[in-house]
């Protein structure tokens, strides 16, 4: 047992040394890393120094790859496929990578260095899994970052449209490109940039979401600001510029004098009225402007184009006077009158009081409507200040003319009720001239509190003329006096001292109210309401009662039940007074005969008396 143990021991010193030797006369390291017998140093049969183990490591070290997850390295194309890319990283096997993942690159090549993302060190297959996609993804987002934090202009690849402006391709990330930021000017041809590679600045970055928005627009806006400070430096009110139309809105029209904007409202584009700018302009016309007025850092310009002009009415003739007639369409209505166009830039205004001889005042549109040619007379001209004031119903007669033959005072007549008041009724008799009916002047009979209980808008009233003023162009009307007046014949039937018979139809604070008929109502005050029994009378109770008082002109009846049965009470007491006052006079009667005779035969005893 001891001679095989020492045997062994002399193979493996000899082997050990066999194996110093060989290492010693190896000068690469290479050679010595593939002549290594793994299996016999796994085994314990190869024996090496420690010396040897640490220049092994370093050797591993310096040539092969720490091939961590996720870690991006430079790798290099060895072979290619039709289909794939196999790409060394000096790692214990080559990578796979699909030729999708180069299509930006069509020039690749065998020997071309790429970036790769280690996925996985070792499938299942023990394939080493690369992505060139995701490494250059990585590899972008640090540029992107780089690039927004120092400002750099990047190049980008402008791929197709979007909802709001450009995809950008930007090293390989795909970044948004608003509408508003890929030109100081407004975009109408976004397909135009599909396709170009333009130079980008990195304006936004959201690392939550992924998102990078770039802007080609502030490139150029640094040139243009200093372009922009040389040319607001030199405006002058009244210069004149030229500029190129850069957009048209409903309100003006905004020029592009090199790089600052002036807006020309729509009032400053022509001296005719028009609806809206692109009447008069278009889009990228050039046309020589005028500087009207700007703020104090120049920022807000506004400009002219029709002040480059003549005042058209510098140019209107002198044969145009007032009482002249005119002929012009009609540009403009409002609810006061309409404006005339009597010439190119030369407007007049109709009040609506001067397009009809009637007083009520209607809305322009009754009357005219745009693009109506219509004719007019000269009511006012004034040149200085440029206004001329025209009107319609001059050009027929006044209907007031004469109004003292047509309506003399208590003539009848029809009208239509135009409009009422809480005073009365206004009814139109012809086209300009209109009476009043007084809310007293409606109805005999009624109490009418508005007119509206009486008649409607729209309604055919019949009319007798009351009163006519013609200086004051006034009417005055009725028509209760086409009919004739029920409270003459109702003061006969309800004199004072009459007795009628109704019931109590209200009872009111200070009496209450009966109904004698349709038209007549009278008022029993409460001192008059006492019956015989000394209670009141109610509500619906029928009973007789007296007129005490009558009047036709304010329309006043006053009856009393109360005075009914007092009065025979005063008979009765008058009869009692007269009987009483007849029993006295009887009885004075009696005691005078009695007395009379008392003396004459007092007269004939003294008599006797003296004979004897």
């Amino acid at each position: 047992m001891a001679e095989e143990k020492a045997k062994v021991e002399a193979e493996e010193t000899a082997a050990a040394v066999e194996v110093k030797e060989e290492v010693q006369t190896q000068q690469d390291p290479q050679e010595f890393l593939e002549n290594f017998d793994w299996d016999k140093y796994e085994e314990g049969i190869e024996k090496v120094e420690d010396s040897k183990l640490s220049e092994f490591e370093k050797l591993v070290e310096e040539n092969f790859v720490d091939t961590a997850d996720e870690e991006v390295v430079e790798g290099k194309v060895v072979h290619m496929t039709d289909r794939e890319a196999i790409i060394d990283i000096n790692a214990k096997s080559e990578g796979v990578i699909s030729l999708n993942e180069f299509r930006y690159n069509p020039d690749l090549k065998v020997g071309d260095k790429v970036e790769v993302l280690i996925d996985i060190r070792e499938d299942k297959t023990g394939q080493l899994v690369l992505s060139h996609r995701k490494a250059r993804t990585i590899m972008a987002w640090d540029r992107v970052n780089a690039a927004h934090d120092k400002e750099e202009i990047v190049q980008g690849f402008v791929k197709c449209r979007t909802k709001g402006g450009m995809i950008v391709d930007v090293f390989g990330i795909e970044a948004f490109l608003p509408g508003s930021q890929i030109d100081v000017k407004p975009i109408r041809d976004y397909d135009q940039y599909v396709g170009k590679t333009m130079e980008f600045k990195v304006v936004k970055i959201n690392h939550e979401f992924k998102n990078v928005v770039v802007s080609h627009k502030a490139l150029i806006e640094a040139d243009i600001e200093e372009q922009k400070k040389e040319i607001i430096g030199q405006l002058e009110k009244g210069q004149v510029l030229e500029g190129v139309v850069k957009n048209v809105t409903s309100y003006g029209v905004f020029i592009d004098l090199g790089g600052v904007d002036g807006l020309i409202h729509i009032t400053d584009l022509s001296w005719s009225r028009i609806n809206h700018p692109n009447e008069v302009v278009e889009l990228d016309q050039k046309l020589n402007v005028v500087i009207l007025d700007f703020d104090d850092n120049k920022s807000r310009i506004q400009l002219g184009l029709k002040q480059l002009e003549k005042h058209p009415w510098d140019a209107l003739g002198d044969e145009i006077k007032i009482g002249d007639k005119v002929k012009g369409k009609v540009v403009v209505i409002a609810d006061y009158g309409a404006f005339i166009e009597v010439a190119e830039g030369v407007e007049g205004l109709i009040h609506v009081s001067e397009m009809s001889w009637s007083t009520h005042l209607r809305s322009a549109q009754d009357f005219v409507k745009v693009g109506d040619e219509v004719e007019a007379v000269v009511l006012t001209l004034d040149r200085e200040d440029r206004k001329m004031s025209l009107g319609i119903k001059q050009l027929t007669p006044d209907p007031w003319t004469d109004i003292t033959s047509k309506y003399p005072v208590g003539s009848r007549h029809k009208g239509i009720v135009r409009n009422f008041t809480n005073f009365g009724v206004f009814v139109e008799m012809e086209e300009g001239i209109d009476g009043l009916i007084y809310i007293s002047d409606l109805s005999w009979t009624k109490k009418i509190k508005h007119p509206s209980e009486f008649v409607t808008v729209g309604d055919t009233l019949e009319v007798e003329v009351l009163e006519l003023d013609v200086e004051g162009r006034k009417l005055s009307l009725g028509h209760k006096q086409t009919t004739e007046n029920p409270w003459d014949k109702y003061a006969d039937e309800f004199a004072e001292g009459t007795i009628h018979k109704a019931a109590i139809s209200e009872v009111v604070d200070k009496g209450a109210t009966i109904n004698f008929n349709e038209d007549i109502v009278g008022f029993v005050p409460s001192r008059h309401m006492e019956k015989e029994d000394g209670k009141k009378l109610g509500k619906g109770e029928e009973v007789d009662f007296k007129i005490i008082e009558f009047n036709k002109d304010f329309k006043r009846v006053v009856a009393s039940h109360t005075a009914i049965f007092r009065e025979q009470e005063e008979r009765n007491i008058s009869a009692a007074r007269r009987k009483a006052a007849a029993s006295a006079e009887e009885t004075k009667t009696t005691f005078g005969d009695a007395n009379a005779q008392l003396q004459a035969l007092k007269d004939k005893m003294e008599a006797d008396s003296k004979k004897k």
